[in-house]
């Protein structure tokens, strides 16, 4: 078992004049189940590619304990990477997929034999050693490309978003088994994926990028509690958090015809006479009168006991989305008028210009 450290790692490709990956600081701890977590083209894929030696490192460098693996040949590594394609060889059984790197390792053929089967009981795999892929539903090839690097009992597994090829059910199935399976063998663990779920579900921390660039790195709570920043914040939970800008007056910040108090650190943090503030749908209360920022109802998505209510309103102007959470059974219908106001000890705010977080959650009052 071993750390990760990318200690300011850059790539830039050929031709571009903006680093996919720029000055990335990062530590990995042994035995940690890291995500790193994005949209497309925010660099995450080529950070582990970086760290797999499957891309150049143009300046900083990697360490995989103390050891510097910057210009380490990728064989040479002690990783082992799982791929959202599978990669299994299809000529060949699970078995003999399992064990194909021990075999060009020189590993003898019982003892090649011992570690995939024992690899096989882990993944509930022993009744498909025989099978070849082809043979195989999309989750049980995820679980043979899992019990391939399995088997070489690396320093550090690396994850490419595994679990993009398979189907909603399947895929809740497996990232808890993954999960599950990280933590018994206790192999320190960097995981991609841009879907946020998967990375607020399976992480002992998670790692934000945004164009290159890391923007926070944090427990997922700390992540869904404390956003550093507005792209964070945005990013981070499903349905997203809703943002807009307000007002900064006296006594805190306009919330429709509601003010939500905050302490000094906001309006010191700031010149500027707006921010963004930000709440997340759980967190705003409906009612059908009173004081609150009006909204009318565009959509109403039931969930069973749980629903989600779609609406907009005007600020500045500006129409504005907004998403709250409401009971599945009892809820507005589309076309109604509502005011929605927030609950007091989860609102955010931050700065109108720079996007950086102001404060700890706020306190609203009538105004």
């Amino acid at each position: 078992m071993a750390t990760v450290t990318f200690d300011k790692a850059s790539r830039l490709y050929p031709g571009s004049t903006r680093p996919a990956v720029d000055q990335i600081d990062l530590k990995v701890e042994d035995g940690e189940f890291l995500v790193l977590v994005g949209p497309s083209g925010c660099g995450k894929s080529t950070t582990l590619r970086m760290l797999a030696g499957l891309e150049e490192v143009n300046s900083g460098r990697i360490l995989i304990g103390d050891r510097d693996i910057t210009d380490v040949p990728p064989k040479d590594r002690d990783i082992a990477m799982v791929f959202q394609n599978y990669a299994l060889y299809p000529h060949m059984t699970v078995a003999e997929n399992m064990g194909f790197a021990l075999k060009i390792a020189g590993v003898n053929k019982e003892d090649r034999a011992k570690r995939v089967l024992q690899a096989a009981q882990l993944l509930d795999l022993e009744p498909y050693l025989g099978r070849k892929p082809k043979a195989l539903s999309g989750g049980q090839r995820q679980r043979v490309a899992m019990g391939r690097a399995i088997v070489r009992s690396p320093q550090v597994f690396l994850m490419d978003e595994p679990l993009s090829n398979l189907d909603a059910k399947l895929r809740v199935q497996t990232r808890t088994q993954i999960a599950s399976l990280q933590r018994r063998l206790g192999v320190t663990t960097v995981y991609v994926t841009h879907d946020q779920t998967e990375a607020l579900t399976m992480g002992d921390r998670i790692a934000v990028l945004k164009d290159g660039i890391l923007q926070q790195v944090g427990t997922p709570r700390d992540l869904y509690e404390s956003p550093q920043n507005v792209f964070v914040a945005g990013f981070i939970g499903s349905p997203a958090m809703n943002l807009f800008a307000a007002d900064l007056v006296e006594g805190g910040i306009k919330f429709g015809t509601a003010v939500a108090k905050v302490d000094k650190e906001v309006t010191s943090g700031t010149k500027a006479k707006k921010v963004t503030i930000g709440v997340r749908p759980e967190d705003l209360t409906i009612a059908s009168s009173g004081a609150g920022l009006p909204v009318e109802v565009d959509v109403v998505e039931e969930l069973g006991a749980d629903g989600y209510l779609y609406g907009h309103t005007e600020v500045d102007g500006n129409r504005v989305d907004i998403v709250a959470r409401v009971d599945g059974r009892n809820h507005p219908n589309p076309g109604e008028k509502i005011v929605v106001t927030p609950t007091p000890a989860h609102i955010h705010a931050f700065d109108i210009e720079s996007g950086e977080r102001l404060s700890r959650p706020v306190v609203a009052t009538k105004a």
